[in-house]
């Protein structure tokens, strides 16, 4: 964002390992400490539902509530939703299913969908941890572009150029 020259107000509320059940769980007390000026929610979630092999039907359910309760409480934000796939020692009817949420999601509620956060960095050695999983530093970059490419038309159609939305 600050080599675009947009000054936006951005909150992690991410929690490392989490899953779409616990970022349901956090969302009351996130919405109350910043909904008042949320202008946009990034949901990065459902990557540890796929690595645990937990349902698809609970990540669609989770996701979509997520999104359904934000708009609830805030209209005009805008929101995007990243996808996720998993890992493919779990099957092709359990991936299949997997990464069929994401778009479903975003079809669903009409938001920005960000097809799969990981393109370009997913099983690229050097670009990810010696886990295979986790990006490293170059790999952060990549993904941080490729958000970029996508989110930077997006927040430049909802804000102004001092970030305010």
């Amino acid at each position: 964002m600050a080599d675009a020259g947009q000054r936006y107000r951005v909150i992690n509320a991410g929690v490392s390992g989490d899953t779409s059940a616990g970022g349901r769980a956090r969302l009351a007390g996130l919405l109350e400490r910043h909904g008042s000026r949320l202008a946009v929610l990034f949901v990065e979630l459902g990557a540890n539902d796929g690595l645990r092999g937990q349902s698809p039907e609970a990540l669609h359910d989770n996701l979509g509530w997520i999104v359904r309760e934000t708009r609830r409480h805030r209209p005009q934000a805008g929101i995007v939703v990243a996808g996720m796939q998993a890992p493919t020692n779990l099957g092709t009817t359990y991936t299949e299913a997997f990464r069929a949420v994401f778009p479903r999601i975003a079809e669903e509620n009409e938001v920005l969908l960000i097809p799969f956060l990981l393109e370009g960095v997913a099983a690229v050695p050097s670009l990810n941890q010696e886990d295979g999983i986790h990006p490293n530093a170059d790999g952060h970059e990549a993904v941080a572009g490729h958000v970029w490419s996508l989110l930077g038309g997006y927040l430049a159609d909802r804000c102004d150029m001092d970030g305010a939305c």
